[in-house]
């Protein structure tokens, strides 16, 4: 194992090769941006508690269309004495109250117009994580933070991490030897789904603005408050959620862009059909995923199971593995990382995680990297381009399952070549009177 010298020496060796992050106790860390939370969910309270810990944003509003969330991210934050503003409509917020930072943590489906609408009005935007639900809405999101000239940090907080860091340093350097194959995953315990009955919405939630631009789907509590990852009008099931992180440390540590060919299969057996009958609602993700992922020079595969937990498993039940031909190394999240040499003579490599409670992130850091880019009109560590790569890997991999068949991938095009089918599914409709964005 490594000692605590060796572990001291190996994070500062991988913190000196990272882009510059300022830290919370940094003398430069005074300018005040005024700053709204669109989407007060339960993530993005989470988002706003270290943004406070930082002590660089002036809170005027928070907003959502749930007035219930609002109040319970007040609570959670003791915000109850601040002047701040409350909305249901981002746009109103956005009009009325021109902040210089967004954040917009709300369900996937509104990333892109939210984003979108916030540089048009000027502001800097921290973007939850994936970047956009469709492929082309993060084509329009990259183009529009660029006509801006805004700064758009991707919540991909893992580029943050010390143990991350010092990961990346260690394969790069060529220690685990030739990386052949790398296999990403997230595996949980779960079984068969029964139908949760439709319901009236909150008396004051504006549930029709909740759905926006997707589809007007019945109320139900399986969706509102938390569980939307899980319906795909709303998201992308669990690869369009963990998977968009561990794809981002492939790329960011292979030096990688995108796959050539994607390949994915899975569906719903132990959770069974998914029904949406009028009365009553599952979710409608796949319970389990394979997918390949064909780069220049290494496979990449995922998996994802929402059943058959089991204590094998327990510690190292996500992340990645990289093998290469001097041994396996495990990149994980609470776990830290593990080197397995292929040398059996020689010694088990770890390092411990360096992640902030209750939540187990380095959001303060990523946070303060964010300010620091604006400050000194820099790419932040987590670029949007960066954010929408990884989202990519993810949302090909749902194309391939929705369509049951591989596809090749043209990155510098944004297309899927020669396959009008495939090609139709890099966007959606969008519902009512709002409109898909274009470049």
């Amino acid at each position: 194992m490594i000692n605590r010298r060796t572990f001291l020496k190996s994070s500062a060796l991988a913190l000196a090769a990272a882009p510059a992050i300022l830290r919370a106790d940094s003398p430069d860390a005074s300018d005040q941006y005024t700053t709204a939370l669109i989407g007060s969910g339960w993530w993005g309270a989470t988002i706003l508690t270290e943004v406070l810990a930082l002590g660089r944003g002036k809170i005027i509003a928070l907003c959502d269309p749930d007035p219930a969330q609002i109040d319970k991210c007040v609570a959670i934050n003791s915000l109850g004495n601040l002047p701040l503003k409350r909305y249901t409509d981002y746009r109103e917020l956005l009009d009325k109250e021109k902040p210089q930072i967004v954040i917009n943590a709300t369900p996937d489906h509104w990333h892109a117009q939210i984003t979108i609408d916030s540089l048009r009005a000027g502001a800097h935007v921290y973007l939850e994580k994936p970047i956009s639900h469709t492929i082309l809405e993060g084509v329009a999101m990259v183009a529009a933070a660029a006509q801006a000239n805004r700064v758009v940090q991707v919540d991909t907080h893992r580029r943050i991490s010390p143990h991350n860091i010092s990961a990346r340093e260690f394969l790069r350097s060529g220690k685990a030897g030739k990386i052949g194959a790398i296999r990403a995953f997230v595996n949980y315990g779960g079984g068969p789904e029964k139908p949760t009955p439709n319901s009236a919405p909150p008396s004051n939630m504006d549930w029709d603005l909740y759905c926006g631009p997707a589809p007007l789907r019945p109320f139900n509590h399986k969706i509102h408050p938390k569980g939307f990852r899980n319906f795909l009008d709303y998201a992308n099931g669990e690869i369009g959620d963990w998977g968009v992180h561990w794809f981002d440390q492939v790329l960011w540590i292979m030096d990688r862009q995108a796959p050539t060919t994607v390949f994915s299969s899975g569906g719903r057996p132990v959770r069974g059909p998914a029904i949406n009958d009028g009365q009553s609602q599952t979710t409608d993700a796949p319970d389990h995923q394979a997918a390949t992922f064909v780069f220049d020079g290494f496979t990449c595969t995922w998996e994802h199971r929402e059943f058959g937990g089991n204590n094998a498993e327990k510690g190292e039940n996500l992340g990645v593995y990289f093998f290469g031909t001097e041994g396996t190394f495990h990149l994980g999240w609470q776990s830290g990382w593990t080197f397995y040499p292929a040398d059996s003579r020689k010694q088990t490599l770890h390092q411990d995680a360096q992640l902030h409670t209750p939540a187990a992130h380095n959001i303060r850091e990523l946070y303060a990297d964010f300010l620091d880019a604006i400050d000194k009109k820099r790419p932040p560590v987590c670029t949007i381009e960066s954010g929408h790569r990884a989202t990519t890997c993810a949302l090909l991999a749902m194309l391939s399952l929705k369509l049951g068949r591989s596809i090749q991938w043209d990155a510098k095009s944004q297309t899927i070549p020669n396959d009008p089918e495939a090609q139709s599914l890099l966007k959606r409709n969008y519902r009512g009177p709002w409109k898909y964005p274009t470049v």
